[in-house]
């Protein structure tokens, strides 16, 4: 297997400490001169940069979340002048203020390195054409890519999302290696394909890297299957780099974290105590060379838990599981935790059943209700009425057998339900708190 980055990515462990904590001081230091609202949280606490001496002094610092973003709107936790500022990216703002992040070069540089890192993991090298199907503008995904892409020399292809048939006509008029989206649009890619009547042998994709939503291990088998790929999940957010924060590698047994620039730790999400290895909790992150918006224990949200053993790639980075969902996004119905993953992976265990599902969560006489809209597959939804009921009860018990919780499933048209050439929105939440 290709390393872009062997040096890094397969530092002796205590040699990797060392460096992060060369990099940590370093980092404290500007934040402290540099930024007001650090310097304050940090004098709040007693500290200054003098009682940061190694990365085991990491738990002595706050933490910063999305809200301190918001709230130091727009450029209030940069740390240099906006005259070192070469590019600003922003999150959409779905759920909120936007927050706004900014790059010097040696950002730009940093995260070209990762995303070559990311790239190689997958398989891809300078023979390759990488076609970009994530958004440009504003959004990470697309620059992200396009620079590590380009850092390796691969032939890159910047269509962005959108216009799918477009997109397939191009992925097989230039050949097209490597497919970069969301894990959904893969999906609906795949049907498309399909539908487009050119035979699979035509194409030359041979894998794909999918990050900017959560995906189950189901999800990946149905992505493999059906574009005859190798799914590689990669994960990333704006606020700490973009993409290019941790990848799998072709071992698929957890994705690599390039921690010499992004330093992990799991803590539990209510207490705020950092968590002993291999167990589940929120992820942390603090940037370790950042220059434009360095940040210091940023609460992520996503849960997860570290693998620090070897991997067979030999890679010594630490690995994160796949997440499990957000802290944030996590549903509580009648008392229950639920997470949608847990849902989409009793989906993909049915042949019967697409992968293209809402959950619509509403409140009836003070009562929480979850009700789930699921696809049928085409050849079977045109059986007969009785064979429908009998397979919607099989996916009722199913779910309530898996998850503990009684849900209300609708089956729907194939194609019923509104496709997304970005992140699918799974979850239409109808209580008023």
């Amino acid at each position: 297997m290709e390393i872009w980055n062997r040096h890094f990515e397969c530092m002796d462990r205590e040699e990797l400490r060392k460096v992060q904590s060369e990099r940590l001081i370093e980092t404290v230091e500007r934040i402290y001169f540099n930024v007001p609202y650090y310097r304050h949280k940090m004098q709040e606490s007693g500290l200054g940069p003098e009682k940061i001496r190694s990365i085991d002094d990491l738990r002595k610092l706050p933490f910063t979340t999305k809200q301190d973003l918001r709230d130091n709107y727009p450029f209030g936790l940069f740390a240099v002048p906006m005259s070192e500022i070469v590019r600003i990216h922003a999150s959409s703002g779905t759920t909120g203020k936007q927050t706004v992040v900014g790059y010097t070069r040696n950002d730009i540089s940093t995260w070209s390195e990762v995303m070559a890192r990311t790239l190689t993991c997958a398989g891809a090298n300078r023979h390759d054409f990488i076609q970009i199907a994530y958004g440009y503008g504003l959004f990470t995904g697309g620059l992200g890519l396009h620079y590590g892409g380009e850092k390796i020399g691969a032939s890159v292809i910047p269509i962005s999302g959108g216009n799918t048939q477009r997109q397939i006509q191009i992925m097989h008029d230039f050949g097209s290696t490597v497919l970069a989206c969301t894990p959904s649009y893969a999906l609906y890619l795949a049907e498309a394909m399909l539908e487009s009547g050119i035979s699979r042998n035509e194409f030359r994709l041979k894998a794909g890297v999918f990050g900017a939503e959560p995906w189950t291990e189901n999800m990946r088998r149905e992505i493999e299957d059906k574009l005859m790929i190798k799914a590689i999940d990669i994960y990333g957010l704006s606020e700490v780099i973009g993409p290019g924060v941790a990848s799998e590698c072709l071992v698929q047994e957890g994705l690599h974290i390039s921690e010499d620039h992004f330093y992990p730790e799991i803590i539990d999400p209510e207490t705020l105590e950092v968590l002993p290895e291999g167990e589940i909790g929120e992820l942390v992150f603090t940037t370790l060379t950042k220059e434009g918006l360095p940040l210091i224990r940023y609460r992520t949200r996503d849960l997860t838990r570290l693998n620090f053993g070897r991997c067979k790639c030999g890679r010594t980075m630490v690995r994160m599981d796949k997440c499990l969902g957000r802290s944030d996004d996590m549903l509580i119905i009648r008392g229950v935790n639920l997470f949608p993953s847990q849902v989409e992976s009793v989906l993909l265990e049915m042949s019967e059943i697409k992968p293209h599902y809402q959950l619509i969560v509403d409140r009836v006489n003070n009562l929480d209700t979850l009700e789930l809209k699921v696809e049928v597959d085409e050849a079977f939804f045109l059986d007969k009425i009785s064979q429908l009921e009998t397979l919607r009860m099989k996916l009722q018990d199913n779910l309530q057998s898996s998850l503990g919780l009684g849900i209300k499933v609708s089956l729907v048209e194939p194609k019923i339900l509104e496709r997304s050439e970005g992140k699918a929105k799974r979850v239409i939440d109808r209580r008023k708190f």
